[in-house]
């Protein structure tokens, strides 16, 4: 079965999308110290969830389909961070 937004939902995700954007350069411009990259990824985490779940209909799907993509997600990262470690480990430091 599929779900079939209003156009109004997305014109209200677009412009959360957009506020979001203006409040990540307004915050670049603010020196927090060590929260700098604490309040970034927190605003980045917000806009992909709004993009993962409305409009990629993550949020329509069954919990099934949902915790595939999660699993697969992380098991990716894990990939990712194995290889970026392997890399880092067998450098010649000096």
């Amino acid at each position: 079965m599929e779900h079939i937004s209003p156009t109004k939902l997305y014109v209200g995700i677009w412009v959360a999308l957009m506020l979001l954007t203006v409040l990540t350069a307004g915050m670049s411009r603010i020196d927090l110290g060590p929260f700098n990259t604490v309040v970034a990824l927190v605003i980045a985490t917000c806009k992909g969830l709004l993009v993962v779940l409305f409009f990629m209909h993550a949020k329509y799907i069954s919990e099934r389909t949902t915790l595939v993509a999660i699993v697969s997600g992380f098991f990716w990262l894990l990939i990712l961070l194995m290889l970026s470690m392997t890399d880092y480990m067998s450098r010649a430091w000096r």
